[in-house]
């Protein structure tokens, strides 16, 4: 837990969030954060602890289990000026909410012109052995939804700059993160205040024999297997989303058309994924560059399964990108 608005330490990607929630807080007394168990509890992931100590109850609301009803508190409380900041205590649940997102927030800009500044944050992603109802990547139904800015940060970089941007932004963000990075993805963090900018993706690795266009989770997957393949003469590339609504279609496609060759890998089931959509625009607007089928790597459409070794086998993994990634170099 850090003492005060900034931390230089090695910083995981929990901590990464949590610094930026307290930048925020700090900097514009207008933030406050609400959500189930966030205040005593300081969160089920802990990355709320010690803000109700130093922010106090009217600033870090706890609230009853209903996340219908805490997506529309945070609505009206953002028509009077303020900046909320909800916690969805599991991704999964992000659907009770569904109408307040989609039928209210992100259509109030276009309906009447009002701005909607609140962010979702909402675990989310498998890995944990949570289960079907713990372990969603719900992120696709948003995408699809105008009016919305959809984030899933991979690093802890990302996610202290981009959860503080998100804040600022006058729109409604939904901010996914994966729940099986919070501990385990660190690094060092510059003592300056940052933001990262919405809407950009980076290449995170540059390549040239392929692209694996990517985000959240999987950006981890897809810099592992680069590596590995990278021994074997074989140029990965790996394009880091970032931010899914709005997608940086210049980035992927320069990629694309460097490499001519593209895997689109995600967490989320595959039928409707964001791989289906940046499939399409692959090969509406760089098929002349592609010497290669385009392939997507994705879950099955089957539900989160809580079996540890059903899971592994559900979700995308090293070793299915390397094999997938071995079969596109030889096409």
């Amino acid at each position: 837990m850090c003492t005060s608005a900034n931390s230089f330490m090695t910083t995981t990607y929990l901590e990464a969030i949590r610094q930026g929630l307290w930048e925020e807080l700090e900097r514009d007394p207008d933030v406050f954060l609400l959500g189930e168990d966030i205040g005593v509890y300081g969160g089920a992931f802990k990355v709320t602890a010690g803000m109700l100590e130093r922010f106090g109850e009217q600033r870090v609301v706890d609230t009853p289990i209903s996340e219908s009803a805490i997506v529309g508190a945070a609505i009206g409380a953002s028509f009077m000026g303020l900046r909320p900041v909800v916690e969805i205590q599991f991704s999964d649940f992000i659907s009770c909410a569904y109408d307040q997102i989609v039928n209210f927030a992100a259509k109030c800009r276009y309906r009447w012109g009002a701005g909607v500044p609140i962010v979702i944050r909402a675990p989310s992603g498998g890995g944990i052995h949570g289960g079907p109802f713990h372990s969603q990547n719900p992120e696709a139904a948003f995408v699809h939804t105008p009016g919305l800015k959809v984030i899933a940060p991979a690093t802890a970089y990302d996610a202290k700059g981009l959860i503080k941007s998100a804040i600022r932004d006058n729109d409604p963000v939904l901010f996914f993160e994966h729940k099986a990075l919070y501990r385990r993805i660190k690094e060092d963090l510059p003592e300056e205040a940052y933001t990262v900018p919405i809407g950009k993706a980076k290449v995170v690795r540059e390549g040239r024999h392929l692209s694996i266009v990517t985000y959240g989770a999987m950006v981890h997957v897809a810099l592992e297997a680069a590596q590995l393949l990278d021994g074997e003469g074989i140029s990965i590339e790996v394009v880091d989303l970032r931010t899914l609504l709005p997608l940086d279609e210049e980035t992927v496609l320069a990629s694309v058309k460097k490499t001519s060759k593209a895997i689109l890998l995600h967490e989320d089931t595959i039928t409707g994924g964001l791989g289906g959509e940046l499939s399409a625009r692959i090969s509406e607007r760089a098929f002349e560059y592609l010497d290669g089928p385009i392939v997507r790597i994705a879950a099955p459409d089957t539900p989160v399964p809580y079996s540890p070794p059903l899971e592994e086998a559900f979700l995308p993994n090293l070793s299915k990108v390397v094999e997938k990634a071995r079969w596109l170099h030889r096409y």
